[in-house]
C-alpha cells in the first residue's frame, strides 16, 4: 500500500513537500513516479526516481522547480515542490514501477496511491 501526504491549499510561490509511504511490501528494489491529474485532464507524469536514487526524471514543466528524492531505509519517497504555480494544482499521485527504473509511461507502474490534493491560490 502506498499512503500520499503533504498536500493542501498554498499561495502561488509557494512550497510543498509530498511523501508516498510505503506499507506491507518494500519499494527499495522498485523505480517510483509522481503523476497528477488536474479536473476534466488526464494523469500525467511529473517526476520519477531509480531504485537506487541514481537516476532521476523530471517532465519539463517541473524541472528547476520540483525534486524528486526517496529513502529506501524508511520506504518513502518524496515530492519536494517549490515556485508552485495555480498550474500545478491537481491530485498527485505516487506510483511503483514493474522495474528497478522509472520511465514516463503510466503502464510501467502497477502500484498506485490514493492520491493527495494539491491547491496553489494566485
Amino acid at each position: 500500500q502506498l499512503v500520499e501526504s503533504g498536500g493542501g491549499l498554498v499561495q502561488a510561490g509557494g512550497s510543498l513537500r509530498l511523501s508516498c509511504a510505503a506499507s506491507g511490501r518494500t519499494i527499495s528494489t522498485y523505480g517510483m513516479g509522481w503523476f497528477r491529474q488536474a479536473p476534466g485532464k488526464e494523469r500525467e507524469f511529473v517526476a520519477g526516481i531509480s531504485w537506487s536514487g541514481g537516476s532521476t526524471y523530471y517532465q519539463d514543466f517541473v524541472k528547476g522547480r520540483f525534486t524528486i528524492s526517496r529513502d529506501n531505509a524508511k520506504n518513502t519517497v518524496y515530492l519536494q515542490m517549490n515556485s508552485l504555480t495555480p498550474e500545478d494544482t491537481a491530485v498527485y499521485y505516487c506510483a511503483a514501477s514493474k522495474t528497478p527504473y522509472a520511465d514516463r509511461s503510466i503502464r510501467s507502474y502497477n502500484y498506485w496511491g490514493q492520491g493527495t490534493q494539491v491547491t496553489v491560490s494566485s
